[in-house]
């Protein structure tokens, strides 16, 4: 049950800062969020903390469920945190478009589906 909560938490987590993202980017075209260093720079922090949150899940959660693409998450958190001199803007709005609302999807049916075993 521990386990369980710990899971919870972090999907929360995930869930809660890609609806940061989602709204720091409402309305934006790819050259505002470029050329909004501060909304980029938040954009960018979040996605870290997206990948950490990951990171963290349990190994048996990311085994159960993978169809999510979670070392790839993982993965471009270390990027952003250790390669940050290599991430290209595109590559950011790529993850804003495609990627996160698919993530969101996922998550929220992962969260509905823990709560609905407790």
């Amino acid at each position: 049950m521990r386990e369980l909560l710990r899971d919870i938490d972090r999907l929360n987590h995930i869930k809660e800062r890609i609806g940061y993202v989602m709204s720091f980017l409402d309305g934006k075209t790819f050259e505002e969020m470029k050329s909004d260093v501060m909304c980029y720079h938040a954009v960018v922090h979040n996605i870290m903390i997206i990948g950490e949150a990951a990171n963290l899940l349990t190994k048996d959660f990311r085994d159960n469920h993978s169809e999510v693409p979670w070392r790839d998450i993982i993965d471009m958190r270390n990027v952003l945190v250790h390669g940050y001199y290599t991430t290209s803007p595109l590559f950011i709005w790529e993850t804003y478009t495609k990627d996160l609302p698919v993530l969101l999807e996922q998550v929220e049916h992962y969260i509905e589906e823990i709560e609905s075993n407790q």
